[in-house]
């Protein structure tokens, strides 16, 4: 049976903000999609890129994966039938980037991160196949990067997230694509964190590399 809560939650939608926004919803299905922002974040139920910045349908391309994550440029080396080197959150990028050019991209880190801890943790395998541990693995030199004892458990966390963002920023930039547009100035790339339990936005500065209050 399909889950209740959806049920009730797209009957408010409908009844509720749909009605509101109709016009809205059907110039975008005659117009198509038109976002100039793009955020890249996880998967985590708590944050919610729309929701945190209050966006209205089509105003923000959003991807989202295990601590939200961009992996390095790995192009294409196997036959078109062979699935194992799919990369979804390469593809989004390069439909965001070349598609919809998109003005903006922004990794959107945050507090509590499940993935983050379990990289940090060094637990033993969720399952056989163990696709975080593998996913996750990709911030290792994020890690070497953090100055914070492990003992300072909850400091080190922070300064991880941190730097999984600055790393995600950088593998951006291993992009073909984004590094054309970055340079030719037609896109800009930008570093954020959510406090789950405070609701504070912390941006980072480009020059300094410090997340500061928005």
């Amino acid at each position: 049976m399909f889950p209740e809560r959806l049920t009730k939650g797209y009957r408010a939608f409908i009844e509720g903000r749909f009605a509101v926004e109709r016009g809205r919803y059907q110039q975008l299905a005659g117009q198509g999609q038109s976002p100039s922002i793009m955020v890249i974040g996880c998967v985590d139920s708590r944050v919610s890129p729309e929701v945190i910045f209050d966006a209205a349908p089509g105003e923000i391309l959003v991807a989202r994966n295990v601590a939200n994550l961009v992996p390095r440029y790995e192009p294409p080396t196997t036959p078109e039938t062979d699935i194992s080197h799919q990369h979804g959150t390469s593809a989004a990028l390069e439909f965001a980037v070349r598609a919809l050019r998109v003005r903006h991209i922004v990794v959107l880190g945050h507090a509590f991160c499940g993935g983050i801890k379990a990289f940090a943790s060094d637990d033993a395998p969720l399952t056989a196949s163990d696709f975080i541990g593998r996913w996750m693995r990709q911030i290792a030199p994020a890690a070497d990067a953090v100055s914070a004892p492990k003992d300072d458990w909850e400091g080190y966390l922070r300064q991880l997230e941190f730097a999984s963002v600055a790393l995600s920023l950088k593998n951006l930039m291993t992009f073909p694509f984004v590094k054309a547009a970055v340079e030719e100035g037609s896109l800009q790339l930008h570093g954020a964190y959510f406090g789950v339990a405070s609701g504070k936005l912390l941006v980072r500065n480009e020059a300094s590399g410090a997340f500061e209050p928005v």
